[in-house]
C-alpha cells in the first residue's frame, strides 16, 4: 500500500471512529443534551463549508444565511407542500440552494475579493426580501412545520431530537470526509493554487473561474441541507431567523478564524471553544458577546493562524493531513546534481 493511500486511509478511520462515538450519544444523554449536541453539529457543518470556501478557495462569503434560508424553506415546502420524508425534504432544500446559487454565481464572479463579499451579502439580503414578501411561505410572519409532520419524523420529541441529530451528524461526516478527500486530489492542490497565486494558477492551466464556481455551488448545496435541519431543530422559521447574518454567517466567521482558517481541524477545534465560553458565559448577559469579540481579536493579534494553527506550527502535528504528499516532494536528501551542471 502506498504511503498515500496509509494516510488517507488513516485519517478516514480516525474521523469514522470519532462519528460512531459521537452517534452513540442519544442512547445516554437526556434529550436537552441531545438538542445541545444538534446546536454544535449545525454550527459545526456552517464553519466547515465556510472554511471550505474561504480558508482553501479564498472565496470570502459574508452571505451564507442566504443558502440556509432558502434550504429551509424549501424544506418547509417540501415537507407540507408534497408530504415528502423529512430526509427527502432536506435533500430538497439542498437542491433549491444550488439551484439559488447557480443563478447567483454569474453575477458574483463578475466580482473579486472584497466586492464579491458584498455581492454575496447583497444575495443574502434580496433571498430575505423574496421570502418576506411571498405569503405562500408565510410572508414576514414565518412558518411552523404542523404537529403532524414533526410526529411523522417521530412518535415522541426524544426520538425527533435523535433523528435530526444523526442526520446532521450524517451531514457533518460527508462534509468532513469530501473536505478531506477533496484537499487530497488535483483539485485541492488547484485550490491552494488558486487562492495564493490566481494569476500563477491561471498561467499553469488552472481554469479558475471552472474551480471557484464548482467550489461554491457545492458549499451552497450543503449549507442548504443544513438550513434544512435548522427548520427540523427549531420546528419554526422566520425571514429573519432564517437569513440571520449574525447566526449563521458571524458566528461562524469567528469559529473558522479562532480554530485555524485554512485547516480540516480549525472548524472543529473552534466549535468546542465557541460553545465552552457560551456555557460558561450564559449569566453573563450582553458581557458574553464582549468576550466572544475580544478574544477573536487577541487570536488574530497573537496567534493568526487560529489555535490550532498555533499548536501546529510548535509541534508539526496535523489530525487530518492534507499536504504532506508535497512535502515529501520538496523535501529529497539523496538528490544527485549532474557532473555537468556543477561545472557550470
Amino acid at each position: 500500500m502506498s504511503i498515500d493511500l496509509k494516510m488517507t486511509v488513516s485519517g478516514c478511520i480516525r474521523v469514522l471512529v470519532a462519528v460512531t462515538a459521537i452517534a452513540s450519544l442519544p442512547f445516554v444523554l437526556a434529550t436537552a443534551n441531545i438538542r445541545l449536541g444538534t446546536e454544535i453539529l449545525i454550527l459545526l457543518n456552517l464553519a466547515m463549508l465556510w472554511n471550505l470556501l474561504a480558508g482553501y478557495a479564498g472565496l470570502v462569503s459574508v452571505g451564507q444565511q442566504a443558502f440556509v434560508g432558502l434550504g429551509a424553506y424549501a424544506t418547509w415546502m417540501a415537507l407540507v407542500w408534497f408530504g415528502f420524508p423529512f430526509w427527502i425534504a432536506v435533500a430538497a432544500g439542498a437542491l433549491a440552494a444550488g439551484l439559488a446559487a447557480s443563478a447567483f454565481a454569474p453575477f458574483l464572479f463578475r466580482l473579486q475579493g472584497a466586492t464579491f463579499a458584498i455581492g454575496t451579502w447583497v444575495m443574502a439580503e434580496i433571498s430575505l426580501l423574496v421570502i418576506a414578501n411571498t405569503s405562500a411561505v408565510g410572508g414576514g410572519a414565518g412558518v411552523s412545520v404542523p404537529a403532524r409532520i414533526a410526529r411523522e419524523i417521530a412518535p415522541d420529541r426524544a426520538g425527533r431530537e435523535s433523528a435530526i441529530f444523526w442526520t446532521a451528524l450524517m451531514v457533518a461526516l460527508v462534509v468532513l470526509l469530501s473536505s478531506y478527500l477533496l484537499m487530497r486530489s488535483r483539485w485541492g492542490l488547484a485550490l491552494t493554487a488558486m487562492r495564493d497565486e490566481p494569476t500563477a494558477s491561471e498561467a499553469v492551466g488552472i481554469n479558475t473561474r471552472q474551480v471557484a464556481v464548482s467550489i461554491f455551488l457545492a458549499v451552497a448545496v450543503l449549507t442548504g441541507a443544513v438550513g434544512g435541519l435548522i427548520l427540523l431543530a427549531k420546528l419554526r422559521i422566520t425571514p429573519d431567523s432564517a437569513f440571520s447574518l449574525f447566526d449563521w454567517t458571524a458566528y461562524t466567521i469567528f469559529i473558522v478564524v479562532i480554530g485555524g482558517i485554512g485547516r480540516l481541524e480549525g472548524p472543529i477545534i473552534g466549535t468546542a471553544v465557541f460553545f465552552t465560553l457560551r456555557v460558561l458565559l450564559a449569566d453573563f448577559g450582553p458581557v458574553y458577546l464582549i468576550i466572544l469579540g475580544v478574544l477573536g481579536i487577541a487570536v488574530m493579534l497573537f496567534a493568526p493562524k487560529g489555535i490550532w494553527g498555533a499548536v501546529q506550527t510548535r509541534t508539526a502535528f496535523s489530525a487530518l493531513p492534507v499536504n504532506w504528499p508535497f512535502r515529501s516532494i520538496a523535501i529529497q536528501p539523496n538528490l544527485k546534481i549532474p557532473a555537468e551542471e556543477t561545472k557550470q
